[in-house]
């Protein structure tokens, strides 16, 4: 019988490992809010996010209902209808697939570059396994960290195989937000979600 490795797989890391960071060295989120629309524009803040990965998502997600903007339209109604640049469910979805499906091996952090006029959500390793282009947009899965997977099922981030960009794509049709657009290269995948005009 072959010895068994003593050291710990990324699932254990990144749900109750001390420091991941110790072990994975791209395992945070780097988050920047930028007055633009340019990358080299100034950023109002940058935040590098990490820890456990439900301290990550935590964080991530109060991040998300902070930078979002809600307009209130009141003339002519017997109400006031707040309406957000960004529907918040929506965002959480497309970050916790980048989060999911992300390659650890390449030592590079997910980024959410949240800019004037859209948010562009990078995770690092493209498609994997099986999935195509035309069945990632059909909502097919492959996963490359099952374990994870797991584990953000069983802290509550994820429900069920598959319903993250489906649910991300309804969630922003309901708010009026273009359709969520997708790049993918050999070493990433980006989302880019459109602020409602």
């Amino acid at each position: 019988m072959a010895p068994r490795d003593p050291s710990p797989n990324r699932g254990a890391l990144l749900a109750f490992g001390h420091d991941p960071l110790d072990w994975l060295p791209g395992a945070y989120v780097e988050f920047a809010r930028i007055e633009g629309r340019e990358l080299s524009d100034p950023a109002r803040y940058r935040r590098r996010i990490t820890g456990r990965i439900s301290e990550v998502l935590r964080e991530l997600e109060k991040l998300i209902r902070l930078t979002i903007q809600v307009a209130t339209q009141i003339a002519g109604l017997e109400r006031e209808v707040r309406r957000p640049d960004y529907p918040a469910r929506a965002l959480d979805q497309l970050v916790r697939n980048a989060v999911i499906h992300r390659s650890y091996e390449s030592g590079r952090p997910v980024r959410v570059y949240w800019y004037s006029d859209r948010v562009e959500i990078l995770s690092p390793g493209g498609l994997y396994g099986k999935v195509t282009e035309e069945e990632f947009n059909e909502g097919a899965t492959d996963y490359r960290n099952p374990l994870i997977a797991e584990v953000m099922e069983n802290l509550g981030f994820a429900r069920r195989v598959g319903l993250g960009i489906p649910t991300a794509r309804r969630t922003l049709q309901d708010n009026g937000n273009p359709p969520p657009e997708f790049a993918f290269s050999p070493v990433s995948v980006c989302a880019t979600v459109r602020a409602k005009q």
